[in-house]
């Protein structure tokens, strides 16, 4: 499928494949994807920064290479190495064979099918259906070494193995870089990158979402769950609900065959919502009926 031709286009593209966007969002996606830049996406975590990967290789038919980042991500693990057991066992057969030019061995055992490709070096190759879909996934997770090796995929879209030189994509893959921000990522590996930080929808729009995602949840329902999402947020939390804490509510309620919220339901299924043991605590019994109560008069408000 070919890139969209409008903001507007993004938008129908996007929301083709039940991801509800707002404009600016869809304005940044367009741009990356006709400038040709990587796109950095900062947020909280499950508010949907990694689904627009996901979106734009579903609609627009490209491959998704997903590089998921964290804590001591190397060279080897994110773009080469070499198999050194099959190497060695060419060596082997070569030695045993009485093979002795050593320049034509060492040719041999460092070409390319004796190469172990990783995501950053897969997402250089051609694909069928055209350049793939590159996401690099928590970026934050990572050290600073591993980023500032970034700086020549992204700026340039090469990489380079001292065994065989440089290799360079000859359509560079659509880039999106995910941060949740637990550290701040370099500068210098912004500039390379269009940005744009992922908030919390608005109400009309996460309840547009949960129409998309969770389609069988009641509409009063829906809209119930969603104000008190939307309220819950503003409480003094350790870990505010995010979007992907939203729709598991919604399924999960719906499951359980509700049609409204009640404190005792509620209470109930915090776990699906919120994460830790100190917040659970803290919405039950009077704050959730509170909170519940507050939705409601939210939905009744002309």
């Amino acid at each position: 499928m070919n890139l969209p031709a409008s903001i507007d286009d993004t938008l129908k593209l996007l929301s083709g494949a039940d991801y509800v966007a707002d404009r600016s969002l869809a304005t940044v996606v367009f741009l990356a994807l006709r400038m040709g830049r990587p796109l950095l996406l900062e947020g909280e975590a499950g508010v949907g920064k990694t689904e627009i990967a996901k979106v734009l290789a579903s609609a627009l038919g490209r491959r998704l290479i997903r590089l998921q980042c964290y804590e001591g991500l190397d060279v080897a693990s994110a773009v080469y190495e070499w198999n050194y057991a099959r190497q060695m066992m060419a060596i082997r057969l070569a030695e045993a064979a009485g093979e002795t030019d050593r320049d034509q061995l060492s040719a041999d055992i460092f070409s390319d099918r004796y190469l172990v490709k990783r995501p950053l070096l897969q997402a250089l190759e051609p694909q069928p259906g055209g350049a793939p879909v590159l996401l690099i996934d928590e970026l934050d997770r990572t050290d600073e070494a591993f980023e500032a090796y970034l700086l020549e995929v992204l700026s340039d879209f090469q990489i380079t193995v001292p065994e065989l030189g440089t290799i360079r994509a000859q359509t560079p893959p659509i880039v999106i870089v995910t941060s949740n921000r637990t550290r701040e990522i370099h500068d210098a590996l912004k500039r390379r990158c269009l940005y744009h930080w992922v908030d919390y929808p608005d109400a009309a729009r996460e309840i547009a979402i949960v129409r998309a995602k969770a389609p069988r949840a009641p509409a009063a329902l829906t809209e119930a769950l969603v104000r008190f999402v939307q309220a819950i947020r503003k409480e003094d939390l350790f870990k505010a609900p995010g979007v992907a804490e939203t729709l598991d509510w919604a399924s999960a309620l719906t499951e359980l065959d509700a049609v409204a919220l009640d404190p005792a339901l509620v209470s109930d299924t915090l776990g699906v919502l919120l994460k830790y043991q100190d917040d659970i605590a803290r919405m039950q019994g009077a704050r959730a009926q509170a909170l519940i109560d507050q939705a409601k008069a939210e939905m009744q408000a002309p």
